[in-house]
């Protein structure tokens, strides 16, 4: 199941300047995608740069890549607005904007410290709804939304994104949760996440396995096809290719589409340069 898996990387941190130029150096280096994270205030310490003027940016400096931002939590995001923000830079990009969603990590203080939501039932909701505004607005057509959360008269949203019938969805499914799983069956990916059992002393969710996306793999193919709809993984590998191909298989006969490396202990340049450098890891 290898052949077509797509390979990412996530810039974690750095000036903002070298950020943009390590998206360059990723597309120069054979990369599929580049992406950033949507935070607001992950400590004091750490930079921390606005998603969407980085991808903007990123756009401007590649021409082949996909981009995105691993992930938006929308529930603390005004959605017409992110609609807006979205189209723009689909249309800016020539139609290469992917958008991963969830519902956020809560350790940012873009979360409670500020008074958005914290409750994971609010927050779910607010996704859906966000969700389904968003597929509206991109419709280009006359469209109002009545919800718990969000309600608006019918209004139309110009121009529409480049990518029809809309912008390529990934959604975080936490397996294996019915609500949680079922929603990603309605978009274009799934980002996996694996639940802890119930009876776990500290509450800390498992580790997401080759096992486990073959799994949830089997599972969404009883319910969609499968022709289209990405399964997507994250982690870090060593810069030696085959070293890098060896981890990496594992996941690709599982069934996953896209490998996202990802290096969170991290947030220098130079380390993530070098890795850029040294290419994907192809199986």
């Amino acid at each position: 199941m290898s052949n077509g898996m797509r390979y990412g990387v996530i810039i974690t941190g750095g000036p903002v300047a070298e950020q943009v130029e390590l998206a360059r150096s990723a597309e120069e280096a054979g990369w599929d995608g580049v992406f950033t994270w949507d935070g607001i205030h992950v400590g004091d310490d750490v930079e921390v740069h606005d998603p969407w003027a980085l991808m903007t940016a990123f756009a401007m400096r590649t021409e082949r890549v996909r981009l995105g931002a691993i992930l938006t939590p929308l529930s603390r995001r005004r959605p017409w607005k992110v609609a807006r923000e979205a189209a723009t830079l689909d249309l800016l990009s020539e139609g290469r904007l992917i958008m991963p969603v969830g519902l956020g990590a809560i350790d940012d203080s873009g979360f409670g410290a500020v008074g958005e939501p914290t409750d994971r039932r609010i927050r779910a909701e607010r996704l859906d709804e966000a969700l389904a505004i968003l597929e509206g607005l991109w419709s280009g057509e006359p469209f109002g939304f009545e919800g718990r959360h969000y309600r608006f008269p019918p209004m139309r949203f110009r121009p529409t994104p480049r990518q029809r019938p809309r912008i390529p969805i990934w959604v975080v499914g936490a397996w294996p949760s019915e609500r949680s799983m079922s929603r990603t069956l309605r978009y274009d990916g799934i980002m996996p996440h694996v639940l802890a059992n119930a009876d776990r002393a500290d509450g800390s969710d498992d580790e997401v396995t080759p096992a486990s996306v073959a799994t949830i793999r089997d599972w969404i193919a009883v319910r969609r096809s499968l022709a289209g709809f990405d399964i997507v993984v994250e982690g870090a590998t060593p810069g030696d290719h085959a070293a890098a191909a060896d981890v990496v298989r594992a996941w690709a006969d599982a069934g996953a589409t896209w490998w996202i490396e990802a290096d969170w202990s991290s947030w220098e340049v130079a380390p993530a340069r070098a890795r850029i450098l040294a290419g994907p890891p192809r199986v």
